[in-house]
């Protein structure tokens, strides 16, 4: 799983969408994210085939949302997330949240189903704490590969980065510019400065010298290329433990079905 990838919330313009993502993956980008809940499978499923890179060389990720997380639900969401995207298989499909229809048991077999039927290739979760994660161990009979949560130098996820580390799970981090919160954290914006680069490059710089995929919106083109060129940026051990150091917390995305540790 490549760790820069294009994340898609709220990219709901259709033609926007298309372009943003055959923008990304032109300019070298691999790794691409979308959601059932999103609303923009289809416009994905354009923007890969507008790209002039073959399907077998773009990781493609969806979520199935937590309407859609019965047995007979995740069957069929996930066929016509398959139909929406254009393609035969996604290579993550995670279960967006563990709420509302989610039941570990009977969520969990319909990935395995779909994931033995080829229409998926590894199993993934999202917004999952650690008693979450290991309830879907005991399930599955094997980690899921993944956990997609909100993470960036204001929520900097300790406890889930040493469970991750400890437990092989690879973790995949949403607004990893903080909706916009890292242009206004003084230790980012002196780091940016120094090396004369934006702090949105500084923040994923940051996520993936932790070994932490990211998965950064952008629209426009200057955005798309701005974060891709995040992947040259190296930090120091000083700058990467002035980040380190940060103690703000500012959690960006908190809905009222969110796990019931994040109200503690």
């Amino acid at each position: 799983m490549p760790l820069l990838g294009l994340g898609t919330w709220q990219n709901d313009d259709p033609d926007q969408c298309a372009e943003s993502v055959a923008t990304a993956l032109d300019a070298g980008y691999r790794h691409i994210d979308t959601a059932q809940a999103y609303g923009n499978e289809e416009a994905v499923g354009e923007g890969i085939e507008r790209a002039d890179v073959d399907r077998e060389n773009v990781f493609l990720a969806t979520k199935v949302w937590i309407d859609n997380l019965s047995y007979d639900d995740v069957i069929s969401t996930t066929e016509d997330s398959l139909d929406r995207l254009g393609v035969e298989h996604v290579d993550l499909l995670y279960v967006h949240w563990p709420a509302r229809e989610y039941e570990p048991t009977e969520t969990l077999e319909a990935f395995e189903e779909l994931r033995n039927d080829g229409a998926i290739e590894r199993i993934g979760v999202s917004n999952f704490e650690p008693e979450h994660l290991d309830r879907a161990t005991e399930v599955l009979g094997e980690q899921p590969f993944a956990n997609q949560v909100e993470m960036h130098p204001l929520l900097q996820q300790h406890e889930l980065r040493r469970y991750a580390e400890d437990n092989g799970v690879e973790l995949v981090a949403y607004s990893p510019l903080a909706r916009g919160q890292v242009f206004e954290v003084n230790e980012l914006t002196e780091i940016a400065e120094r090396h004369g680069v934006s702090e949105a490059q500084v923040s994923l710089a940051w996520l993936r010298e932790k070994g932490i995929a990211a998965i950064p919106k952008a629209t426009s083109e200057d955005h798309v290329l701005d974060n891709w060129a995040s992947l040259d940026l190296e930090l120091s051990d000083e700058e990467l433990s002035t980040i380190d150091g940060i103690e703000e917390t500012d959690r960006r995305v908190h809905p009222d079905f969110g796990p019931d540790a994040w109200s503690e």
